[in-house]
């Protein structure tokens, strides 16, 4: 019974009564909906995509990753684990060489 009224009076200090006034024009000056919001953006008229063709391959690989079986998916994304960890050391060997080389170094400033 102790634990019950030591629980209700945590509670009641928790409480808040501040009333928060949403009407106020400065804080919510206009209700917009999403379509409004979508309509005042300004769209261009003739998009000059650079990466269009890539945009199908995209699209085609994942056709082919929908059409795999489980574990030809679970494969597939194994191989690309491998590949990004690959990846990382081969990032990993470059930036250790680049800065045996002095590649990375900032340059020195002449300061008089």
């Amino acid at each position: 019974m102790a634990g019950n009224s030591l629980q209700n009076g945590m509670d009641e200090q928790l409480l808040s009564f501040e009333k928060l006034d949403r009407s106020s024009p400065d804080l919510w000056p206009e209700q917009l909906s999403v379509t409004d919001f979508l309509s005042g953006l300004k769209s261009p008229a003739s998009p000059a995509v650079k990466w269009g063709g890539q945009l199908d391959d995209d699209i085609d690989m994942l056709q082919e990753f929908g059409n795999l079986t489980t574990t030809n998916l679970m494969e597939k994304v194994r191989e690309l684990q491998n590949l990004a960890y690959q990846l990382g050391l081969d990032e990993s060997r470059e930036m250790t060489r680049g800065k045996l080389l002095n590649i990375l170094d900032k340059p020195k400033t002449n300061q008089r």
